[in-house]
């Protein structure tokens, strides 16, 4: 017997103790949801009726917290993140050089592409958000800005976790945190300003700007001298370029040392693709820890 919705949920909790934290974010929102907006109704349809009475129906449709959290589970066994592969034991060589059959490392590359575009947007919208936000809080209109502000930055947290689990195969929530949609606008605003995850996503977007440009600087700087060891060869061979052209002195490379630069160029870049695994690998722990509230 529950005489709230918050018992419930302690309860639900507890059951899912140990799973993955995006899980329990998603099972708690949707259940939050859920009883809520049934609670609601029937107290509407029967005035002054009890919380812990009208919880009892609602709590037996929906299901205990011992069925809900086990049918999270299933459902979360089924379907785990696509590049979420299990780790099995090869030997060094064929992990090294196996990587251009990773889904994980070339979603990882395409990522720091990515990271670049959605960094400074993030780190624009979070700028401009908060100076016109403190700019505008004089005005009789600044608090809804504000408010609209903060909502935008959740929304903008759940789309960044749905990109980091569609190409870093990391577990990110998949329903956004819920909010009474009867709660006063004040109340809403001083609930996402008392929230650290308002805060924590905020920061990850100021990261992320600094991560994104760092990881684009990496990308371009690695893949034009891995092409530009490969291309030496055959810009000598049959454009005869030289390898370097410096006030009127042209220095070429002996033939024999063509497969050289061209194992150089596919090295550079394999080795560079395993570093790259790893940088999407902890940049999703990264995402958890911000913008994972559970």
């Amino acid at each position: 017997m529950f005489n709230t919705i918050d018992e419930y949920l302690d309860a639900l909790k507890n059951e899912m103790q140990g799973n993955d934290p995006a899980l329990l974010q998603d099972a708690l929102a949707d259940a939050r949801e859920h009883l809520s907006t049934a609670l609601a109704v029937v107290r509407e349809q029967n005035i002054g009726l009890k919380e812990a009475d009208a919880l009892k129906p609602i709590i037996e449709e929906y299901g205990t917290p011992e069925e809900t959290a086990s049918a999270y589970k299933e459902v979360e066994r089924r379907t785990s993140p696509a590049l979420k592969q299990p780790v099995k034991s090869r030997s060094w060589f064929v992990r090294f050089f196996g990587v251009y059959a990773d889904a994980r490392a070339w979603g990882a590359l395409l990522y720091m592409l990515i990271a670049f575009v959605t960094g400074v947007f993030y780190f624009t919208w979070a700028v401009t958000g908060l100076s016109l936000s403190i700019s505008f809080a004089i005005f009789i209109f600044g608090l809804p800005f504000a408010l609209l502000f903060l909502l935008s930055v959740r929304g903008l947290a759940l789309l960044e976790g749905r990109l980091v689990e569609a190409l870093l195969g990391t577990r990110m929530p998949r329903r956004p945190l819920f909010s009474h949609q009867g709660m006063k606008w004040f109340d809403r605003l001083k609930a996402l300003l008392t929230d650290k995850v308002t805060w924590l996503t905020l920061i990850y977007m100021f990261v992320q700007f600094a991560l994104g440009t760092l990881y684009f600087i990496l990308l371009v700087t690695v893949l034009s001298f891995s092409l530009s060891f490969i291309a030496i060869p055959f810009l000598q061979a049959f454009f005869r370029e030289p390898f370097i052209n410096l006030d009127g002195a042209r220095y070429f490379i002996p033939t024999w040392s063509y497969p050289l630069f061209i194992l150089a160029g596919l090295l550079l870049w394999t080795f560079f693709m395993n570093i790259a695994r790893g940088i999407g690998h902890l940049h999703g722990r990264l995402a958890k820890w911000l913008l994972v509230s559970e």
